[in-house]
């Protein structure tokens, strides 16, 4: 039986197992060309944030929540001349409630060295005691002594 192959066996090719990577590189270079014309012509969303000194003034004299460096807490009202009271920390809604008005804003001030989850429990025990209107005390002046004011 004579065979159409040639004496050699084989046809002339060979087989490859190796993945043809030019069509890869292709497309990668078109995407990357894509990338590089949009790119400018996204603009980025520009927020502006507020500063604290540009703070309006708060027409009622605010009642202030501090917590010292250790955790206890005291009270006073902001208007001149006035003076901290200590408060227990069980005893400060009540204590809270009964010196504000609703229209009276409850401003926290709390030390640079107190952790952030110490003023965020008082924050929050104020607000679920139905205390709306909340805010913080920053330090505009750059010192650290808040109290001193």
């Amino acid at each position: 039986m004579p065979s159409n192959r040639s004496h050699s066996g084989r046809s002339g090719r060979k087989l490859k197992n190796e993945i043809n990577v030019v069509p890869y590189i292709d497309v990668m270079l078109v995407l990357l060309v894509i990338f590089m014309v949009t790119a400018p012509m996204i603009t980025p969303g520009l927020i502006e944030l507020p500063t604290v000194g540009q703070a309006a003034e708060v027409p009622a004299q605010p009642l202030e929540v501090q917590i010292d460096e250790k955790g206890a807490l005291s009270l006073r009202s902001r208007s001149a001349g006035s003076e901290f009271e200590p408060v227990a920390p069980d005893a400060l809604i009540d204590t809270v409630r009964a010196r504000i008005t609703v229209e009276t804003p409850v401003v926290i001030a709390a030390d640079g060295k107190v952790p952030y989850e110490k003023v965020m429990e008082i924050m929050d025990k104020l607000r679920s005691s139905g205390i709306t209107r909340l805010g913080l005390l920053v330090d505009q002046s750059g010192t650290s002594d808040i109290s001193r004011k």
